[in-house]
């Protein structure tokens, strides 16, 4: 495979894995409509995304069979349809209960993408380059939290909150067209591989016993659950808590993102020099800082919004450069089961976002507390981790960082 199709596949691949966080990112500007709309409030509209996360967590676990055993496309083509016929309901939904119901289907749909371009990955590139390859498709990726919220934004102010998801069915449908005309097959069906609930559980067991995979994959899930609190929490801190309209919002939730986006191009460049082992960790203790001056600042009143979002930049830029390192470390020692392990690390992601922001919205006391909290606690756990896994590799399996990718 030449660098042309090897871009050809990156570029569809990014295209795919943002349609789940787009769909997240795309609406959060029309909360305020949505509550007004549905009779209702914001605390309420938010479990519309709670569910959402609950949908990608529990999807992503069906699919990394799917993807192993029938091979990348099939399953990719049945998740994607389920997400186009939810997003149509979504446009139609009459109460907030429905609203929450039907955001679960988006998600079940949308997710296959996210599994199925992380095995897409392992299977086309060699290991020691998925870290930059993932790096890159966070680079297509990160045009979605960019621009969504903005055309969200855009979207709820001329159109109406209802036609957000009008948006989103179409988009999902020239991902579809994509995937059919442009991307190739990168790993056939497997019969070997049972789909009976026994030899899946034994598979993704033997997964998890797997102390490298369990020690990034759940340092970077923790990591991420700050992403997923800011995600939750941002829309009453920014525009309730920091007094920013709705196309305000839009352009500041994009300009983090940008954050993210910069964080996950600069990684490529620190690749040079060190392994990504050492750069999870590091970057990991940068983020535990920002994201503690975050929350103490905020508590004692020392912080404005304006060094607000200079703390969440810096979070988020670090993020952007933890998460492509701890992804390709996790999934490094798999190969025949790439499937099953993105799942699990993709589940493992979402199920913690939505504990955040189950939390953050039980914590709601019209303060930014609740959403600072979550995002410093996410970083002292995901670092807690990290550095107990570089301890225990060095004493019990004779290992430093430098062995690792």
């Amino acid at each position: 495979m030449d660098k042309k199709q090897q871009n050809v596949i990156i570029l569809i691949l990014g295209a795919l894995a943002a349609l789940g966080p787009f769909a997240i990112d795309m609406y959060l500007p029309g909360f305020p409509a949505i509550a007004k709309d549905l009779n209702t409030d914001i605390s309420h509209v938010a479990l519309s995304l709670t569910s959402y996360f609950i949908g990608i967590s529990v999807g992503q676990l069906i699919y990394g069979p799917l993807v192993d055993r029938f091979g990348r496309k099939k399953p990719l083509l049945v998740g994607l349809t389920l997400f186009i016929v939810a997003a149509i309901g979504c446009a139609f939904a009459p109460t907030v209960e429905w609203l929450i119901a039907l955001r679960l289907l988006l998600a079940l749909g949308g997710c296959v993408g996210m599994v199925a371009s992380r095995a897409v990955v392992r299977d086309v590139f060699p290991v020691k380059d998925i870290p930059k390859v993932f790096s890159m498709l966070m680079l297509v990726m990160g045009v979605a939290p960019i621009i969504a919220p903005t055309i969200g934004g855009l979207v709820t102010a001329h159109l109406g909150w209802r036609y957000i998801f009008a948006v989103l069915s179409a988009i999902g449908l020239a991902v579809m067209l994509l995937i059919i005309f442009l991307l190739p097959e990168s790993k056939g069906p497997d019969p070997t591989l049972s789909l009976k609930p026994k030899y899946v559980l034994a598979d993704f067991f033997s997964v998890l016993k797997n102390p490298v995979f369990l020690t990034y994959a759940f340092a970077a899930s923790t990591a991420q659950a700050g992403l997923f609190a800011y995600i939750t929490g941002s829309p009453f801190v920014f525009m309730e808590i920091f007094g920013l309209s709705e196309t305000h919002y839009g352009w500041v939730f994009g300009m983090n993102a940008f954050g993210f986006i910069a964080g996950s191009q600069f990684n490529n460049l620190m690749l040079r020099k060190r392994t990504s082992a050492q750069i999870t960790l590091g970057t990991g203790v940068i983020q535990f800082m920002a994201g503690t001056l975050l929350l103490l600042g905020n508590y004692f009143g020392y912080l404005n919004p304006e060094g607000s979002l200079i703390l969440i930049f810096c979070y988020l830029f670090c993020l952007g450069v933890l998460s492509p390192n701890a992804s390709a470390l996790a999934l490094a020692p798999f190969a025949r089961n790439a499937g099953s392990a993105s799942a699990l690390m993709g589940s493992a992601q979402m199920a913690i976002g939505a504990i955040a922001s189950v939390i953050i919205s039980a914590l709601h006391n019209g303060t930014a507390i609740p959403m600072m909290g979550v995002m410093a606690g996410a970083t002292i756990i995901s670092v807690s981790l990290l550095l107990g896994f570089r301890s225990y590799s060095r004493r019990t399996l004779a290992i430093t960082p430098r062995d690792q990718v």
